[in-house]
């Protein structure tokens, strides 16, 4: 019976897979660095920011139309997609890098037809074959499943930037959002300085024609006037490029008139919110999409390094052939004209010009680069938390201060129009009333929006959830 030959075989099988599952079984691959950069205890910019940081910040600026412009942009954008194709990619790039770790058998099935010639008579013959390869490399020392942690690390790293994006394209449509309604806000505003200077310009006219004014002061207010317009057009020329650059953001077709078809000229600027957890510093670093992910690359690249290590030692192959070839298609599926051959074999690198060396060497430099290029990112992310919470302080003063400087102006303004009329001032001093009161007005809208801006700012450096 054909059991007995194959009783060998059995044996060669059973000793190499305890082998493999020795390897299999082995200890995980050493752990990366530890961490060198130290936190501090607490913010600098303000220490009653010790509370658990915000999970989300969307919700937080009760804007419904900008919630649903977020959402519509999470799901449409197109550079979001190509993100999260990539995370589909590095996912397989590590299913393939393990597959290292299990046979490899292929069948190669086949028909060969011959021809013979022996004196002077010839002849033909033909054979089905159904031929079946077996390569395995016992990972006995872990080199392959070392690989494969690597492009493990690296696929969770490209997820961890997936959700950086997902983040920065929140926070990048919410400030759009944010100029965009601060561009219509400041072309309002500069339509209603042309409306007014058009009204001065009446009066300096009429009192010109009377004999009570210089032609001088005509030629200022009409000059003032002209300058006022070309801001206006500027103003509505800004609105269109934020309006398209939006709509651009939500993988939407810019179109001409973006104020009507995706929104509504009287929306406001919101308020901040009042209040708002920054947490511990120390909660940063596995807080902030982009840290994990520098750090998960670090980690893979200490595995790249333990891989190269390991192809040092010596590597356990089994390799087998084996099949039948018949006359009859029928005849090769039957068991006796079955035939196999199976090796073992054990390679060990004696010498390979450098190679391997050099392999370790350059893994070993690439484990420094992550590690440096971990803590550079962990040190921007501090940096870019306090720099947040110490803006938003300034900023909230900021905005008090041309608060009362737009109520100061437009009093003024007031007064310099009536001084004007009974003659009290020159005319240069009504213009600078009505330029001052535009710069307020101006200077308080784009504050306000700076505001809002450092928050997302603030909420995405946190590294909080949408």
């Amino acid at each position: 019976m054909p059991a007995k030959p194959c009783r060998p075989m059995l044996w060669i099988l059973s000793a190499l897979s305890a082998l493999w599952t020795v390897g299999c079984d082995a200890p995980a691959p050493r752990d990366a660095h530890a961490l060198a950069f130290q936190a501090p205890p607490h913010w600098s910019s303000n220490g009653h920011f010790a509370e658990a940081a915000a999970t989300s910040w969307l919700a937080a600026f009760n804007d419904e139309h900008l919630t649903r412009l977020v959402n519509n942009g999470l799901a449409d954008n197109f550079d979001l997609k190509s993100a999260a194709a990539r995370v589909d990619a590095a996912r397989e790039q590590a299913v393939i890098a393990g597959s290292g770790r299990w046979p490899q058998l292929s069948l190669t099935p086949g028909y060969q037809r011959a021809k013979t010639n022996i004196g002077g008579e010839s002849s033909e013959s033909g054979a089905f074959t159904a031929l079946f390869n077996l390569s395995w490399e016992l990972d006995v020392w872990g080199r392959i499943k070392a690989g494969q942690q690597a492009a493990e690390a690296e696929a969770e790293a490209t997820g961890d930037d997936y959700r950086a994006a997902q983040l920065s394209l929140a926070a990048r449509i919410a400030q759009a959002y944010f100029e965009f309604t601060e561009a219509q806000w400041q072309a309002t505003v500069a339509a209603q300085s042309v409306k007014d200077r058009g009204t001065i310009v009446d009066l300096v006219r009429g009192r010109f024609n009377r004999g009570l004014t210089r032609g001088l002061d005509l030629r200022l207010v009409l000059t003032d006037l002209a300058n006022a317009e070309a801001q206006l057009a500027q103003a509505r020329n800004d609105v269109q490029l934020l309006g398209k650059r939006l709509q651009t953001l939500l993988s939407r077709y810019p179109g001409n008139d973006p104020a009507k078809q995706e929104f509504d000229a009287t929306f406001q600027l919101p308020q901040p919110p009042e209040t708002l957890s920054a947490g511990l510093p120390a909660e940063l670093l596995e807080r902030r999409p982009d840290v994990i992910a520098a750090f998960k690359r670090l980690r893979a690249a200490d595995s790249r390094l333990e891989s190269a290590e390991k192809a040092l030692l010596p590597r356990v192959t089994l390799t087998g052939t084996g099949g039948a070839s018949s006359a009859a298609l029928t005849e090769i599926v039957d068991p006796r004209a079955a035939a196999w051959n199976l090796a073992a074999g054990l390679v060990q690198p004696l010498f390979t010009g450098g190679r391997l060396q050099g392999e370790i060497r350059f893994n070993e430099a690439k484990v420094r680069e992550a590690f440096n290029q971990y803590q550079s990112v962990a040190l921007n992310a501090f940096r870019e938390v306090e720099q947040a919470l110490a803006a938003e302080a300034w900023l909230r003063t900021q905005e008090q201060a041309l608060r009362e400087a737009v109520e100061q102006t437009e009093a003024s303004r007031k007064l310099a129009v009536y001084s004007y009329r009974q003659g009290l001032i020159e005319i240069l001093t009504l213009l600078d009333s009505y330029r001052s009161t535009l710069n307020a007005q101006s200077a308080h809208l784009a504050v306000q929006r700076q505001l809002l801006n450092n928050r997302i700012n603030l909420y995405l450096a946190l590294g909080g959830g949408v």
